[in-house]
């Protein structure tokens, strides 16, 4: 299978862009005030229609209403939700059973008794990210920069397709996709100047790395 790279918290015309023409197989868009890279509705709308029928669109919510849900979709138009809160299993099946969209949930990680949960969520969405856990006082839950030990995921037995993020930069994502076994790759602050500024020629070497993963293995 190939590898899937998502490029997460695009918020400009030129930078959704450089994804785009790099290959990028999803595109994320971040509505979650907290962040830098929060997206307004009228913006999400221009950038939707740009990446419409190039990449998959990425909804990303942190612990939405169904109200605020509603108005992204409406909006976007997205292809997957990916839900990065601490959204219970029955809220997960809630949201994927109301809007009739596929859904991501991130599951964060830093000790191995993360993944206890791991089991409750597989059986309602259709993908898990897994992402480096938030310090407690961080006012939001990813987009830090912060990796996790990958080894916790090795060898890791799961039927629904995962992706990697936390940290990941164009020097260290084959180590990680080595070590985890993943299928997708996930990159936000790995592709910018500063927080919520993507760098264009960033986002094209991060999928470039990524894609040499792809060479070597079928080597």
């Amino acid at each position: 299978m190939p590898l899937l790279v998502k490029i997460c918290g695009l918020t400009t015309p030129e930078t959704l862009a450089a994804a785009l023409d790099a290959g990028a197989d999803m595109v994320g868009f971040v509505f979650f005030p907290p962040s830098p890279r929060h997206l307004g509705l009228q913006a999400a709308r221009a950038l939707g229609a740009q990446a419409k029928g190039r990449a998959l669109k990425v909804a990303l919510t942190v612990d939405a209403d169904d109200a605020t849900i509603e108005n992204i979709v409406e909006t976007l138009r997205p292809d997957l939700l990916q839900l990065h809160g601490k959204e219970s299993v029955a809220r997960v099946r809630d949201i994927k059973q109301r809007f009739g969209l596929p859904v991501m949930k991130a599951i964060p990680v830093e000790t191995a008794a993360d993944l206890a949960s791991l089991s409750g969520y597989a059986a309602v969405c259709d993908r898990i990210l897994f992402d480096a856990r938030a310090p407690k006082d961080a006012t939001r839950p990813g987009g830090l920069g912060a990796t996790f030990d990958w080894h916790l995921l090795q060898d890791l037995k799961l039927d629904l397709p995962f992706m990697v993020s936390g940290g990941l930069s164009a020097g260290n994502v084959h180590e990680a996709v080595r070590i985890t076994g993943a299928g997708g790759v996930d990159v936000s602050s790995g592709v910018e100047r500063t927080p919520g500024v993507k760098d264009s020629d960033m986002i094209r070497e991060f999928v470039r790395a990524a894609r040499a993963i792809e060479e070597l293995s079928v080597r």
